[in-house]
């Protein structure tokens, strides 16, 4: 047995130097000089990322991006040339808009067979070369995508890409990397060293200062906020800052993650409109407060943006109306503006405020309790806020949800209660990713309950046959449930909303919108073992949770198909 070492070594090292811990990868041909490292690192017992291999593209790239959210570390991808990028695009795409770092490398080749080298094979020339490479057209949804431009250059360069992936504003880098420099000899760069964690950012002290004084002035601040808790430690120092000073907070419709303890007297839903009359605004890892953008419902107010990257370079138009900016890291920043005002504020002022905030906060929480209850009422039919409050109530409390659904989004992030961090997700950019992120936030937090809802619609834009066989062979057990109202309800909005008295509407004629052939969902986890449920009726709701989530406890997903 002879060990060859060449470029598939070289990227594999490179991965370790970085301190990749999974590949995730939907296979192609032209990765067989990393397999054959891989397979040395296994025979070896070298310490090295696990590689696995995944029968989509979308599945692979949606698991780094889970794995992102849950672990915060970096994953790399692997895909096969540029049909497998370009399969693989709307999760990349959804990678961009989360600013969740990944390595995605695919492959092409060449000299098309004309060198004195190994064979690439044929299916280069003939079918898969694209004019100008698969880096041109990887370029608009990707932070930064190139060709390795041979083996020599190889290792370095991956990690410049990942460490580019890594700095603000995070996001997913794409190399294309020529079969011909994996399979070249590789010799290890002179320098070897492991690859450190990016600085910290910090805002000037000066202008710490000066956002403080002005928070202790305002007679009426808000603060609103959509990723947030995506930053270490800014979900516990939003609490310090807002309690400090009795800021209410608001979580807009376009929130992504846990930002705010919902039991927190200060906090107000989702509802932007009672920033109306605020006479300051801060803004926190906010991109798009206002809808329309122009419409700031505090238009008189001063905006104060926190942000680390408060224009994103991905978003094409983006209108903050911000008056100044603090643009260190979000954690950091937000402990720093506590400790510049603590003690400083009128604490008249913040009391009567505190009060005025707590009883909105409690009417909000009376508001739900009656939708609730209201829901409960109805013996006819399951409503959505009634599944989201068994799901609630009967769930672990350290139950973690991913959010792939649409028209019924609002509601679940109304009806969920968080109190902690990391505990709700949502899905960015098209639908048909939600499968793949929720398994890889399974694999960042094993130890916790995974609960992936979806709708009927999003469901079945997804590869459900590979993440389900993804979800068996990695022992990656999920919970979910499909809020089923056998149709695309949201293009059905659409339509509504553009033309209220059109044709479809006089003749209840509505293209892009039935879904009323689907097959039982339930039954999809069949092949796989997995138990399914179809439920319609309230009164078995609650037994039909309680026994899926057991069946995942046990180590199986399981498929709960709710029918509105």
């Amino acid at each position: 047995m002879t060990d060859h070492i060449d470029g598939g070594e070289g990227l594999l090292e490179a991965f370790r130097a970085l301190d990749i811990e999974h590949v995730f990868s939907s296979p192609g041909s032209e990765w067989a000089p990393v397999w054959e490292a891989f397979a040395r690192q296994r025979r070896d017992g070298t310490a090295g990322p696990t590689y696995y291999d995944l029968t989509h593209e979308t599945l692979a790239v949606g698991m780094a991006t889970g794995y992102f959210l849950g672990a915060r570390r970096l994953a790399a991808v692997l895909l096969h040339a540029g049909p497998g990028l370009l399969q693989g695009a709307n999760a990349i795409h959804g990678a961009l808009l989360a600013g969740a770092p990944m390595l995605v490398c695919s492959s092409e080749s060449v000299t098309y067979g004309e060198y004195d080298g190994p064979d690439p094979g044929s299916q280069w020339y003939r079918n898969l070369s694209v004019v100008g490479g698969p880096h041109t057209f990887a370029a608009p949804w990707v932070k930064w995508s190139q060709q390795v431009p041979g083996v020599d250059t190889l290792y370095e360069i991956t990690l410049r890409a990942a460490e580019i992936a890594q700095r603000s504003p995070t996001g997913p880098v794409y190399l294309n990397v020529p079969l011909e420099a994996l399979l070249a000899d590789w010799k290890a760069p002179k320098v070897r060293k492991q690859v450190p964690p990016r600085g910290a950012r910090v805002s000037p002290q000066a202008e710490i200062e000066a956002v403080a004084a002005k928070l202790k002035a305002a007679k009426n601040p808000v603060i609103i906020t959509e990723s947030a808790g995506r930053d270490p430690g800014a979900f516990e120092a939003l609490v310090k800052l807002a309690d400090e000073l009795a800021i209410p907070v608001i979580e807009p419709q376009s929130t992504i993650c846990v930002n705010f303890p919902k039991d927190h007297p200060l906090y107000q839903g989702n509802d932007v409109s009672q920033a109306q009359g605020a006479d300051l605004v801060l803004l926190v890892a906010a991109r798009s407060p206002w809808y329309p953008p122009s419409n700031s419902q505090a238009p008189d107010a001063e905006i104060i943006v926190i942000d680390d990257v408060p224009q994103r370079p991905h978003i094409v138009y983006q209108v903050l109306h911000a008056d100044r900016y603090l643009e260190g890291e979000v954690g950091s920043t937000l402990a720093a503006l506590h400790a510049a005002v603590a003690g400083g504020a009128d604490q008249t002022l913040t009391e009567s405020r505190r009060s005025r905030w707590t009883a909105a906060h409690n009417e909000l929480a009376a508001g739900i309790e009656a939708d609730e209850q209201k829901a409960e009422a109805n013996t006819e039919k399951i409503t959505p806020a009634l599944l989201v409050k068994v799901l609630r109530e009967e769930l672990d409390d350290e139950t973690v949800f991913v959010d792939e659904t649409i028209t019924h989004s609002r509601i679940i992030q109304r009806h969920l209660r968080w109190n902690a961090p990391d505990k709700w997700f949502y899905v960015q950019g098209g639908l048909g990713q939600g499968t793949g992120v929720a398994l890889g936030v399974k694999k960042a937090l094993p130890e916790k309950p995974v609960v992936f809802t979806v709708g009927d619609g999003s469901f079945l834009y997804n590869p459900i046959v590979q993440a389900l066989m993804a979800s068996k062979d990695l022992k990656l057990p999920l919970l979910i449930v499909v809020f089923n109202n056998r149709q695309y309800l949201s293009m059905k909005f659409n339509h509504l909303r553009f033309y209220p008295d059109g044709a479809a509407v006089a003749g209840n004629d509505f293209d892009g919108v039935d879904l009323s052939t689907q097959p039982p969902l339930s039954e999809f986890g069949a092949p796989f073992g997995m138990p399914g449920y179809e439920v319609s009726n309230p009164s078995q709701l609650r037994t039909v949770i309680r026994e899926a989530a057991a069946v995942v406890a046990g180590g199986s997903t399981a498929i709960v198909n709710v029918k509105f």
